[in-house]
């Protein structure tokens, strides 16, 4: 069994490597600065994670089967699977929206969220790297409701499916124009301005998925065909990563503009 998912990762690079040579958005080598750092991210968090959700789960099932109305479940889960996806796509962003802008605007989870936007260099890689407790916390917080309802397996593998190939896009170095479905389906541009260390960019574009719920709550960050001039934060982080979970551990003397969360929605 490929529980640390070596062959996954192979697939995916052997899809994305020559896709973002194609159609690149700023020049970038293949092995760039903090490559390995994030194959680590790939092994370690793949495992934990992996771990987390399948204990979240079988807790939210054990609780639904105690506190729901078996008639929900069974309604839930007796829709077309195509319903089911479009449910839990919006159901789990909602979670992703709500968790990623409290981590943003909460300082002690900054710290943890401050860890993935460290990347300089943002390729399909990045979207591995996350600190687990952002990762697990993120993840808790989206998909228990999902357990919760009774939603079918069939439709959570889909979903899962198409979560885990979208957030690689949408971290990966290339320029595709979505047209009219940029405010409908999250692009690698909306992303990147989520991820550039410029003013303008800070705490927006907070969906995993849909745009539009940036747009509904006010933090949609129109760009046009700007290219992000850099990503990053101004505090160093550590360029490990046992020094990057232990990152938010630490006691820093001040913060700056970056890593500091601002008042702004």
């Amino acid at each position: 069994m490929d529980i640390f998912g070596i062959k996954s990762l192979l697939i995916c690079a052997l899809i994305f490597i020559p896709f973002e040579h194609l159609f690149a958005e700023r020049p970038q080598k293949t092995f760039r600065k903090g490559l390995a750092v994030d194959l680590i991210y790939v092994l370690f968090n793949g495992f934990i994670i992996k771990a987390a959700i399948i204990m979240m789960a079988a807790s939210a099932l054990g609780a639904a089967a105690i506190l729901v109305p078996q008639s929900i479940t069974q309604a839930v889960s007796g829709q077309p699977i195509w319903l089911q996806v479009a449910e839990i796509i919006l159901i789990t962003d909602i979670g992703v929206y709500w968790t990623h802008r409290a981590f943003h605007e909460i300082p002690a989870l900054w710290k943890f969220h401050a860890v993935h936007h460290g990347i300089e260099e943002l390729d399909w890689l990045g979207a591995f790297h996350s600190h687990p407790i952002d990762a697990i916390l993120t993840k808790a917080i989206s998909l228990t409701p999902i357990f919760f309802l009774g939603f079918s397996e069939a439709s959570i593998a889909v979903f899962s499916g198409i979560y885990f190939w979208h957030t690689l896009l949408v971290h990966s170095n290339v320029r595709i124009p979505f047209g009219p479905l940029k405010w409908l389906v999250a692009s690698p541009q909306f992303h990147r301005w989520h991820h550039a260390n410029q003013r303008e960019a800070y705490d927006k574009n907070f969906a995993g998925q849909l745009p539009f719920l940036d747009v509904v709550f006010g933090t949609y960050n129109a760009t046009g065909n700007k290219v992000p001039e850099k990503y990053g934060v101004d505090d160093p982080i550590p360029s490990t990563y046992f020094g990057q979970t232990g990152y938010p551990l630490l006691r820093r003397r001040k913060l700056s503009n970056r890593t500091a969360p601002s008042t702004e929605a």
